[in-house]
């Protein structure tokens, strides 16, 4: 990346659980076209829904590396879980927490909540 991230948060939404196998997704966004994949690009796959944003993930190991933005395809939601050391940002709110798994409780951690997103 050529510039920090610009926000980070959790999304608790189903298509989230389900795709990492998680009560949450921790991702963080980038600032247009500041995401480069420098080597093993024939390895990226894509799951693309129809109302939402791409996921992409290694077509190797099958890990979840970030998520499209619909509207403008320079900007991800690159997953925390894939970054190497400090990725210099941490999570400021929870999104679609109405959908929150059962078996386990959002920690009471002070961040904003949002109940479908923002």
């Amino acid at each position: 990346m050529s510039e920090p991230f610009v926000s980070a948060g959790y999304c608790h939404c189903t298509r989230c659980q389900r795709r990492t196998g998680t009560a949450a997704a921790a991702s963080a966004r980038t600032a247009p076209n500041t995401l480069k994949v420098v080597s093993g690009a024939g390895l990226i796959r894509s799951f693309v829904p129809v109302d939402g944003w791409a996921k992409d993930f290694c077509g190797n190991c099958g890990g979840a590396l970030w998520s499209r933005d619909p509207n403008d395809d320079t900007v991800f939601g690159v997953r925390l879980g894939t970054i190497d050391g400090d990725p210099g940002i941490r999570p400021g709110w929870r999104t679609f927490v109405d959908y929150a798994a059962v078996w386990e409780p959002i920690p009471d951690d002070g961040l904003p909540r949002y109940p479908d997103g923002f």
